[in-house]
């Protein structure tokens, strides 16, 4: 056996249009351990590239005779090379004829790899051939090594911009799929033992893995992440990896790229199957364990903003009468609502209240300006001092000035917006101290709605506060207090957003429930801020005396 048939083989396509000379070039190369796929013409020669292209099998060079009968080699060349799909396939044109230094040069500037005149010794044949092939290969990893870096960059910026855990997952789990040109699964183990996954697009939704399949990948992330501190890889058989997760009721010797976050308190698993007998790719899995490691950077704050949510929902649910509990409130039919925003989003401090006082009902509505776990605390503070002060004082433009007083004493650079109504139950007499707020919207039977004329300083601020708006509910009004949560829409002027709620009340069915109900679904769907909605009427008894 020739000592040459050992080494990889190329598929050469063979274009020359003289019969005896494909024989001969033929067998040569064939003795080098080459496939021939001889052709005859230019024409020839594109219509079996298109063929191979299809099947996916093109060439690995093509050796082009200069002097073709229909069209000459540089021509053949130049149309090779301005196909997409098969401009990487080196072309090494051959003359038999004398060469001059400009048909080299214009064998070049076609696009060709290499120039040979024949006839040649069969080593040189096969040199220049295997270092045509050998090049274009080069060219190929280092264009294919390029997209894949800018796979992970991309991936990488949108991990990054990823709002929740989910998207996190998603964005995750699509770049690993981009990256290794297969299915993928991500999955995100809590410091709470929860799980969080996804897989890639190109799985379908349909037949995924149960909650038993989800409990024994939790298990196992757990044992196999025990005592690390860096990226792991490692194969996880198909008895023990649970079928599913990259195609539907298929079993998977799975791939694992894990690693932690920085506090060590959670795990993030990149999933892919396994290709068989075939070695894992070194490259490949360097981008992944890359991305395991943003995607965990990622996945740490998102963790913790968790756990702060979950801590400011409680603090808004433990401190906020639930509907049911709110207090006995004689003369006034009162409905609230409150609607914490997408967990896409950050947690506010929206509140409401409806006390007793002296000289009536207080009904208040706030919002302490910003986003997270101090926002929420702040809320619980300003709640507890109205429910404090209104004992003594009932004037919403006094308790307005102490809670101004308040924020800035205990809470500086902090700026909150509220509106308070002062009710007498039996004269339907109203008085409303506006800071910063949303101003009250009065909802009549007769089907028309207008925003109370009430307007003041955020508190907080230092500003003096205006004496209150009075005015006077009939029997059958309704007030409607909301936060702007409710109606506030990125790019839109919040008046737009006003005559809106304003139209959408006016025509909802007549009752508080109908009234609370018609405004969220209008309103109330995917917001990014939290919801408090308060309405109230005179109770029929009330206005009837």
């Amino acid at each position: 056996m020739d000592v040459n048939s050992k080494r990889t083989e190329a598929t050469v396509l063979l274009v020359d249009d003289s019969a005896s000379g494909r024989y001969a070039m033929g067998a040569l190369l064939r003795r080098a351990g080459h496939q021939v796929v001889p052709v005859a013409t230019g024409y020839e020669a594109l219509v079996e590239l298109d063929a191979r292209l299809r099947r996916g099998t093109l060439p690995d060079v093509a050796l082009v005779d200069v002097a073709l009968t229909d069209m000459n080699g540089y021509e053949l060349c130049r149309r090779i090379k301005t196909r997409p799909h098969m401009a990487g396939l080196p072309v090494v044109h051959f003359s038999a004829s004398a060469v001059a230094p400009g048909d080299r040069c214009r064998a070049l500037e076609s696009g060709g790899d290499a120039y040979l005149t024949v006839p040649a010794e069969p080593e040189e044949i096969d040199a220049v051939v295997r270092a045509a092939v050998r090049a274009a290969r080069l060219r190929a990893d280092d264009q294919a090594l390029a997209r894949r870096l800018t796979l992970l960059s991309e991936t990488i910026v949108t991990i990054q911009a990823a709002r929740s855990l989910q998207e996190l997952a998603d964005a995750a789990a699509n770049g690993t799929a981009r990256l290794t040109g297969g299915p993928a699964a991500v999955f995100f183990l809590g410091p709470d033992g929860e799980l969080y996954h996804a897989t890639s697009r190109d799985r379908t939704s349909l037949a995924l893995p149960d909650e038993g399949a989800h409990r024994a990948v939790a298990g196992l992330l757990r044992r196999l992440t025990r005592g690390q501190s860096a990226v792991q890889i490692t194969t996880v058989p198909a008895p023990l990896w649970p079928a599913g997760f990259f195609r539907p009721g298929v079993q998977h010797d799975a791939r694992l790229v894990l690693n932690l976050t920085q506090d060590g308190k959670a795990s993030v698993c990149l999933a892919t199957p396994t290709r068989g007998v075939r070695a894992p790719n070194p490259e490949e899995e360097t981008l992944v364990a890359r991305l395991a490691q943003a995607t965990a950077l990622a996945a740490e704050p998102l963790l913790m903003y968790q756990v702060e949510r979950h801590v400011a929902l409680t603090l808004q649910h433990s401190f906020l009468p639930q509907p049911h509990r709110l207090p006995e409130l004689p003369g006034l039919d009162v409905v609230v609502r409150y609607v914490p925003a997408s967990q896409q989003t950050e947690i506010g401090g929206d509140f409401y209240a409806a006390l007793r006082t002296r000289d009536g009902v207080l009904a208040a509505v706030g919002d302490v300006v910003g986003h997270s776990l101090d926002a929420a605390t702040v809320m619980v503070e300003i709640r507890h001092a109205l429910r404090a002060y209104c004992v003594e004082e009932s004037d919403p433009a006094v308790l307005a000035e102490r809670l101004d007083r308040m924020m800035q004493y205990y809470h500086p650079g902090v700026t909150a917006t509220v509106c308070l109504v002062l009710i007498d139950p039996g004269t339907g007499r109203a008085r409303i101290a506006n800071a910063g707020h949303i101003p009250p919207l009065i909802i009549q039977d007769c089907g028309t709605a207008d925003y109370a004329k009430a307007a003041g300083p955020l508190l907080g601020v230092g500003l003096p506060h205006p004496p209150p708006t009075e005015l006077f509910l009939e029997a059958g009004d309704r007030l409607l207090l909301v936060t702007d949560g409710l109606i506030e829409t990125r790019g839109t002027d919040l008046a737009v957003s006003m005559e809106h709620l304003r139209a959408a009340s006016a025509g909802a069915l007549s009752g508080l429930e109908a009234l609370c109900d018609t405004l969220l679904e209008c309103f109330g769907h995917e917001r990014e801020d939290d919801i408090a909605l308060l309405a109230l009427r005179l109770a029929p008894e009330a206005a009837a005396g």
